[in-house]
């Protein structure tokens, strides 16, 4: 994929009204499309233009996630960063600029995708390719609308390019709607057999089957279909593996390695594809930003603790292991991956489905058995039944094993609010559980039968 995603500029121009605006495409029969998407590489850079997407909303795991649980926090606001603070504070108000961003950006990825969607099952090349480019687009869709879901609950659903006035009379999809559409559309993936299981060369880092099939066992989680995602996750295991020593899963030397499942490809060597330093200090006496209970979560021996010390790196800068890297000689630039998907999510969420199903931690218990892979890799000891001797206590475990295992991976506030313990861990009211849908695009739309505000943030702006 490595010669393809570099491409993304270009793919992005040939996409017409790629605006970062869903409310303001221009209408679908004013594109002149016709001799832009015909041949495969014509679609394989359509593709990449999705894909190239998801690289500008990596801040969104730590704005909307990570400050937004008990993992990171910002004790007061400074120049550029009140809305993070609003967010981090559960003061946020429907004006707040990054709420509106993030709506733009995960509503133009949409866009993308339907450009490919809705056009591919005409075009003339080999099927087999044309198949697999529509469930990469499918996979994308799914996962923005997803994210999108997971913030502001349901919200207005695109299948197709719009044109304005369609948009404009789009109006929030229920609950139930969600699931069927992004659970339908990762289903399609893998019943349809749309996605390879792995790929080599430069496609290495596409979506596989397994991440589709990975994501919709995250999806059927949220959802609390717990056989659904018990079926789909089961299938995963021993197809993927746990790296040991753990610090090897996030070595830049060793990329989309066996642990990793899907992940926002970066390239320090590539102009524009790489990035700046994550999380970076200048000094390890600085503020982190890290919560007590983030530091405190990790017993001893817990090699996982390491991976989020700051130490002294390159350049006078002071980085965590986990995202440790050095800078392009040629371009200034890290390329550290933001990891999406791993197969240690999907063994606890694996033991998170069988726990819902039906509490076991025998001997023979395959949830206690997935649970301990994980914290034995990293170390610790693994549990038995006296540690978790009901249903409730087990899944506090696996709660607890999830914050220990993928801090500033974007997992924290999705999995209090999944699991049902956001309200207590964050002293927050159940409106609270949503974010505010942004004021512009209530503007815009100008009619609450269409798109109305979440309870709670009425009257706010």
């Amino acid at each position: 994929m490595k010669k393809h995603i570099y491409l993304c500029l270009l793919a992005v121009l040939m996409l017409p009204s790629c605006t970062n605006d869903f409310f303001e495409l221009d209408p679908a029969d004013k594109v002149v499309i016709d001799k832009v998407f015909q041949t495969a590489d014509d679609y394989n850079l359509a593709v990449v233009a999705c894909y190239a997407k998801l690289q500008s909303q990596v801040n969104f795991y730590t704005e909307c996630c990570e400050y937004r649980s008990d993992n990171l926090y910002l004790s007061a606001p400074t120049s550029g960063t009140q809305d993070r603070y609003d967010i981090d504070q559960f003061a946020e108000v429907p004006s707040n600029g990054i709420l509106d961003d993030y709506w733009a950006n995960f509503n133009n990825n949409v866009y993308r995708c339907n450009m490919v969607l809705d056009r591919i099952d005409g075009a003339s090349f080999d099927e087999s390719l044309k198949k697999q480019y529509k469930g990469e687009a499918l996979f994308v869709r799914a996962l923005n609308y997803f994210n999108m879901y997971r913030v502001w609950g349901g919200v207005p659903v695109a299948r197709q390019v719009l044109n304005v006035s369609e948009a404009l009379q789009t109006r929030r999809a229920t609950d139930e709607e969600m699931y069927n559409y992004i659970a339908g559309d990762l289903k399609s993936i893998i019943d349809e057999n749309m996605l390879p299981a792995s790929y080599s060369g430069d496609d290495i880092g596409r979506a596989t089957s397994g991440a589709a099939m990975a994501l919709l066992g995250k999806v059927y989680l949220t959802f609390h279909k717990w056989q659904e995602a018990a079926d789909v996750l089961s299938q995963l295991r021993g197809k993927y593996e746990l790296l040991k020593p753990v610090q090897d899963v996030f070595d830049v030397e060793n990329k989309m390695n066996r642990e990793i499942i899907f992940a926002v490809r970066f390239n320090k060597e590539v102009e524009n594809e790489g990035h700046g330093y994550w999380f970076s200090t200048t000094n390890l006496t600085d503020n982190t930003n890290q919560s007590e209970a983030l530091v405190n979560c990790y017993e001893a021996n817990d090699a996982r603790k390491a991976l989020i010390t700051y130490v002294q790196a390159a350049n006078n800068v002071c980085l965590m292991p986990k995202f440790m890297d050095t800078r392009s000689t040629t371009y200034n630039v890290v390329g550290n991956d933001q990891i999406l998907l791993r197969y240690a999510d999907v063994l606890l969420m694996y033991a998170e489905a069988l726990n819902e199903l039906h509490y076991d931690a025998s001997s023979s218990s395959v949830a206690l058995e997935c649970l301990n892979d994980v914290r034995t890799r990293s170390g610790i000891e693994a549990l038995d039944a006296s540690d978790v001797p009901d249903k409730a206590s087990f899944r506090k475990a696996i709660l607890d094993e999830r914050q220990r295992e993928f801090p500033y991976e974007g997992h924290r506030w999705f999995d209090l609010v999944r699991m049902g313990y956001a309200q207590e861990v964050m002293g927050i009211q159940d409106y609270q559980l949503l974010f505010p849908i942004p004021q512009n695009e209530m503007e815009k739309i100008g009619n609450t039968d269409i798109l109305w505000q979440n309870p709670g943030y009425e009257g706010a702006n």
